[in-house]
């Protein structure tokens, strides 16, 4: 691996073309699937991401906000998109004439949504969600089959889909199961008013692996794509599913210098040297969205070692102990996330260190960090 960047991240592209296969092969050929490409695709690269999924096979894109919605939409403009996240009133309008599909929650939505295709001559497909316990969006359960039936009763709206978000399905199963029955109610409820839709849908990517009685016509998986386990309590039954990660994460390393015992270390000074030491400057900080929290807790891999992070992790720099790997000189690679000979570091490793989850720390990766593309149609 050769390279002139300070610190970069590369995408596997051939690992996502097998996530969604695995995913395909898991939920059946009738199922359809959402790719949730929200948050620049997990920090993956949006239009890229888009791209390789339009030709492996995704059947809809999720997405939090128009702008996403319009990334996508200048890489091909076959797929739908549904805006997971509510309209707000200004952009009503785009969202109709940028055929989005809204995310319908209350009445007052739906009689905006109403009015904005009337006046643009067009009928807009709505997805209705229902809230069983995550408390974003959502009409009350109580509440759904009125809702539908206005939205049924408008000449411009057209109810494509019927929804909800398990709040907690790597952890807590009981409240699961009691999310599952109050939406397994509403579906009841509208198939026995005519008013059910031919999308419904719940499973997101823990779901899609606890889960699976509510499998429904589609899927909305985010993590998995990027093949990486949501964590939780809750253990999955082997055999676990093969997917590769698809993101690694670098930096280089750009000074190394002896210590003598009793040296203090970065801001704050919360690292002080008990013995002489040899210590690698690396060029990787809080900037790139290695986050602080990861400060005399996480670890680089240099030369296929375990290096440990030394006081506090800066914006743009940060310290390593590089003594038992000799062979360290200024322009070797250091590796944040990913594999370096017989060792790995994953994003749920650095997420422990860091005291999140994995979701946030891809996501963390800023924009001055490049996504360098390998295999699949990354040409």
């Amino acid at each position: 691996m050769t390279t002139s960047y300070r610190c970069w991240a590369e995408v596997d592209l051939d690992a996502l073309r097998a996530n969604l296969a695995w995913l395909r092969h898991r939920v059946g050929p009738r199922v359809k699937i959402m790719t949730v490409v929200k948050a620049d695709a997990y920090g993956h690269g949006l239009k890229q991401i888009a791209a390789l999924l339009m030709q492996s096979g995704t059947d809809i894109f999720g997405v939090a906000n128009l702008a996403e919605a319009r990334a996508i939409r200048s890489v091909g403009r076959g797929w739908p998109i549904l805006m997971l996240g509510a309209c707000l009133p200004d952009e009503i309008e785009t969202c109709v004439k940028d055929h989005v599909m809204p995310t319908i929650s209350t009445l007052a939505e739906a009689h905006a949504f109403a009015a904005a295709a009337h006046k643009l001559r067009r009928t807009v497909e709505v997805h209705l969600k229902v809230d069983t316990g995550m408390g974003r969006l959502g009409v009350a359960p109580g509440d759904a089959l009125a809702l539908a039936q206005a939205i049924a009763g408008s000449e411009e709206l057209e109810l494509q889909g019927l929804f909800t978000h398990f709040a907690s399905a790597e952890d807590d199963a009981e409240f699961s199961a009691q999310q599952a029955a109050q939406f397994d109610s509403v579906i009841a409820q509208l198939t026995a008013a005519g008013f059910l839709p031919p999308m419904i849908h719940a499973n997101n990517s823990g779901a899609i692996l606890h889960e699976p009685a509510t499998t429904f016509d589609l899927v909305r998986p985010g993590l998995l794509v990027y093949g990486i386990l949501p964590t939780g309590r809750r253990r999955l039954t082997p055999p676990l599913p093969e997917l590769r990660p698809a993101l690694s994460w670098y930096c280089r390393v750009a000074l190394v210098k002896e210590i003598s015992k009793g040296t203090p270390l970065s801001y704050g000074h919360t690292f002080t040297a008990a013995r002489r030491m040899r210590v690698a400057t690396v060029t990787a900080g809080y900037g790139d969205g290695y986050l602080r929290a990861g400060s005399d807790r996480s670890a680089v891999l240099i030369h296929g070692h375990r290096c440990a992070v030394l006081g506090r992790v800066t914006m743009d720099q940060m310290l390593v102990d590089v003594s038992r790997v000799h062979a360290t000189q200024p322009g070797d690679i250091a590796t944040l996330i990913g594999r370096q000979g017989t060792e790995e570091i994953s994003a749920t490793e650095v997420a422990t260190w860091f005291g999140t989850i994995p979701w946030e720390v891809l996501t963390a990766i800023t924009y001055r960090v490049p996504r360098i593309y390998r295999g699949g149609s990354a040409a």
